[in-house]
């Protein structure tokens, strides 16, 4: 698997590896909730962060990851691709290329929280809201 890069050309396909995402992963998340999250997600999101992604051999993204100041924000893989070894290459690209050290992971995504723990992160601290001051509990994990 090849990292590439991202172009704003591909927000919106991004957009729908994340959507596509949250629903087979974030049952905690509503209808209203996606909907509210887009707009920010494609306006403010992805411009604010460094994109990295991987395609299959049609050239569609599968998965992407969005990384700022050594900070994973963002790490997606299309449901139909998970468990494929997509998350771990854009993750140990992101550790070895961006110098990630950090992520923060939604407590109600156990499978998210595992994934990072088994690549050597630990729970650091918690918050019981989001950036956005939603009731999703985070985890801070460290390497």
């Amino acid at each position: 698997m090849i990292v590439e890069n991202v172009l704003p050309k591909d927000y919106a396909e991004l957009l729908d590896v994340w959507e596509n995402s949250v629903r087979a992963t974030h049952d905690f998340i509503t209808e209203e909730d996606i909907e509210f999250f887009k707009p920010i997600i494609i306006e403010q999101a992805f411009p604010a962060v460094t994109l990295k992604c991987v395609k299959d051999a049609s050239g569609a993204i599968v998965g992407f990851v969005g990384v700022h100041d050594h900070k994973i924000e963002m790490l997606f893989i299309l449901d139909a691709q998970r468990g494929q070894g997509i998350g771990k290459v854009l993750l140990q690209y992101a550790i070895e290329q961006l110098n990630v050290t950090k992520v923060d992971v939604n407590e109600q995504n156990p499978q998210a929280a595992d994934f990072y723990q088994h690549m050597g992160f630990k729970v650091s601290s918690r918050s019981p809201v989001d950036d956005m001051g939603k009731p999703f509990p985070i985890l801070h994990m460290t390497l």
